[in-house]
């Protein structure tokens, strides 16, 4: 009994370390969960990943009600690309029976490692200067503006939507298939290819998981790869870890962000790349 205990503290401790960390830069939390339940716990990697899409969704939960009450996260943006990311989710959940997840993990490791350098270029930017137009983003009216750390509202512009749906996709494909989030590349579509600020880009991205993961999730609890023992302490503590990280964030800046975003980048491409070099 005893035993038993200490392991669910542990479950849960380990996952609101992985919520901070998740709501803060947007990635979700289940990057750190899946390695965390497989090697920290021993868990089979099928209830590991079906344990991480339901941490996600409560991710989501925790830090978009906050975002939204901040007005940070782009509620146009997001829902707009869920079209995209959701297709994704469903398309990836059934076909992660049939694929081998080795190469997925490597291709997944190499771009996401590619993605750091432009990243770091732009580590000094606190918002976007050079986006460009896009007529489409201007019909939808995404543009919006965002509340910096002293209250004054931030106006950006919004480019490169369909540049932003084909990475949402492939986001959308990889969360059914590994159970990450993928909100790495969620943030770095928004970022990089549309240009948002990286503040809007973490609270639209957790928006937008909990959504992507949901549609994959129902696809695990279908076939039973979601045990509810370890799936409650898990979602229970990212739920708690999210709610920090999003207070956080209202009181970064865009510039601090991204030097948050960075390292955890760089320390999950080498976990992606690791797992698919010794076969998951």
């Amino acid at each position: 009994m005893v035993g038993a205990l200490a392991v669910l503290a542990g479950l849960f401790s380990a996952a609101v370390v992985a919520g901070v960390v998740g709501s803060l830069v947007g990635l979700g939390g289940g990057v750190l969960i899946v390695p965390l339940l497989t090697i920290g716990f021993g868990m089979d990697m099928r209830l590991a990943v079906g344990t991480s899409l339901v941490s996600v969704i409560a991710t989501s939960s925790g830090a978009a009600a906050a975002y939204l009450r901040d007005r940070l996260t782009n509620l146009r943006v997001g829902v707009l690309l869920e079209l995209a990311t959701v297709t994704g989710a469903l398309a990836g959940a059934f076909l992660a029976p049939h694929v081998d997840p080795r190469t997925l993990f490597l291709l997944f490791g190499f771009a996401l490692l590619v993605s750091v350098v432009p990243t770091v270029a732009k580590l000094g930017e606190e918002v976007p200067r050079d986006v460009p137009r896009d007529p489409l983003a201007e019909r939808l009216r995404l543009g919006s503006s965002y509340p910096d750390p002293h209250g004054r509202r931030v106006p950006y512009r919004v480019g490169r939507v369909p540049a932003g749906l084909g990475l949402m996709y492939l986001a959308g494909v990889l969360s059914g298939l590994l159970g990450i989030g993928s909100g790495a590349f969620k943030v770095l579509a928004m970022d990089m290819a549309m240009r948002l600020p990286m503040k809007v880009s973490t609270a639209t991205s957790n928006f937008m998981i909990g959504v992507t993961a949901a549609a994959s999730a129902g696809v695990y609890l279908w076939r039973g790869d979601v045990p509810p023992l370890v799936a409650a302490p898990v979602a229970l503590g990212v739920l708690a870890g999210a709610a920090v990280g999003s207070r956080l964030l209202q009181r970064s800046t865009n510039r601090a962000v991204r030097a948050v975003f960075v390292p955890v980048l760089v320390a999950v491409s080498i976990e992606m790349l690791l797992r698919g070099l010794r076969g998951v």
